[in-house]
């Protein structure tokens, strides 16, 4: 039996439908399936090799973080370390030899004033009754560490004023195992003390002439 088209444009007539036309059309969706399957199979690989590959970055990060804590870590008991080697060695009587008559410390001071925004850390401060020496100390002092010093100083005296209106003088000073010339150079020009650790000593930095130390 021939079938017709209905397609009135001239064609030619469809062909029967055969038997092998129907095999010849199992062989290629089988083909096409099998295609398929193979296409399925390698996104699955190429899924798992990801899945594989995050993993291990993961595992990465994660050793990686817990080697910057230990760091971290490592550079807070630094900073602990020499805060002990400046008052062992004798910090207090070295500002009093300057005319300061400091006489009791503070370690490890927060402040904050919520409603001005204002919060810092003070690593140690040399008190008396009308003067106060906030010493900001670094395992290395470099220029930058010497400017946030600076700004934590107007926001100290902001603090104290807000608190207390406190008429305590504030005066200041920056530390550290390294200094760099800039940063020394640096803390002076801007009437900041700067403290220096050799061995297990430690040093207030020759002043330059003219030298004055700034009141917040």
């Amino acid at each position: 039996m021939v079938t017709y088209s209905n397609d009135r444009s001239g064609a030619m007539p469809a062909q029967p439908l055969t038997y092998e036309g129907v095999l010849e059309m199992f062989r290629e969706t089988r083909e096409q399936m099998k295609k398929t399957e193979q296409l399925i199979n390698s996104i699955a690989r190429r899924q798992k090799e990801t899945d594989r590959q995050m993993k291990k970055r993961d595992a990465e990060y994660d050793q990686m973080r817990k080697e910057l804590n230990k760091k971290i870590g490592d550079l807070t008991g630094s900073i602990g370390r020499m805060v002990e080697h400046m008052l062992g060695g004798r910090i207090l009587e070295k500002f009093q030899a300057l005319g300061y008559e400091v006489d009791y410390y503070t370690r490890n001071h927060f402040f904050s004033v919520k409603k001005l925004g204002i919060k810092g850390e003070i690593d140690l401060i040399l008190h008396d009754g009308d003067v106060s020496i906030l010493i900001e100390v670094k395992t290395t002092l470099e220029t930058a560490d010497v400017r946030k010093h600076l700004e934590k100083m107007e926001k100290y005296r902001i603090y104290a004023n807000a608190r207390w209106n406190d008429p305590t003088r504030f005066i200041g000073a920056v530390a550290g195992a390294v200094v760099t010339d800039e940063a020394k150079d640096f803390a002076h020009e801007n009437g900041l003390y700067v403290i220096v650790q050799s061995g297990e000593a430690v040093e207030i930095v020759e002043t330059p002439e003219g030298f004055k130390a700034k009141e917040w």
